[in-house]
């Protein structure tokens, strides 16, 4: 395993996949957190213009049309307000497992992000992305919704690149 200390996140193998895992504290309570990551009209503030379906089986499909990926996927699991997960796909791609766990913090909420990128995909700047949506989502929870931030974005894949180049088991 490998830990990005600076950001929060630890990579390791799992098969042939790499598992990404992001910690990050909010000062928001876990049913705002929830709202934000369920509720169609949150979800275009930090992510994508889309709907998630809320029980297991049901369609999330999220659209980032300025970049042109559509994702088009099932809700695997499902225990509101604490674990939202579907595939970060879309239609005849492979698998992206995609979880969001929310629990209750002394003084907001901790979010756990889980990405697993399957093998030969770019876990780094996949995850770089994410970070960068995490940002969106903080900044969409204060009050001040931000446009996606390349340079951290940027930043980020840099710092996981080299990490995953140095770790000898990954």
């Amino acid at each position: 395993m490998i830990t990005i200390e600076d950001e929060g996140v630890t990579f390791e193998t799992k098969g042939d996949a790499i598992l990404a895992r992001l910690t990050r504290t909010l000062d928001n309570t876990p049913l705002e957190v929830w709202a934000a990551l369920t509720q169609p009209d949150r979800l275009v503030d930090w992510l994508a213009p889309g709907a998630i379906e809320l029980r297991a089986g049901g369609s999330a499909k999220l659209n980032f049309e300025d970049s042109g990926i559509v994702i088009d996927s099932l809700v695997s699991a499902i225990d509101p307000p604490r674990v939202l997960e579907y595939s970060w796909s879309g239609p005849g791609e492979p698998p992206r497992p995609l979880r969001w766990e929310v629990e209750p913090a002394p003084d907001g909420a901790v979010l756990t992000l889980t990405l697993l990128s399957p093998a030969g995909e770019d876990a780094a700047r996949a995850f770089a992305g994410f970070v960068a949506h995490v940002d969106m989502l903080a900044a969409a929870l204060a009050g001040v919704p931000i446009k996606f931030p390349f340079e951290r974005f940027k930043t980020a894949r840099d710092a996981f690149r080299a990490g995953l180049a140095e770790a000898p088991t990954l």
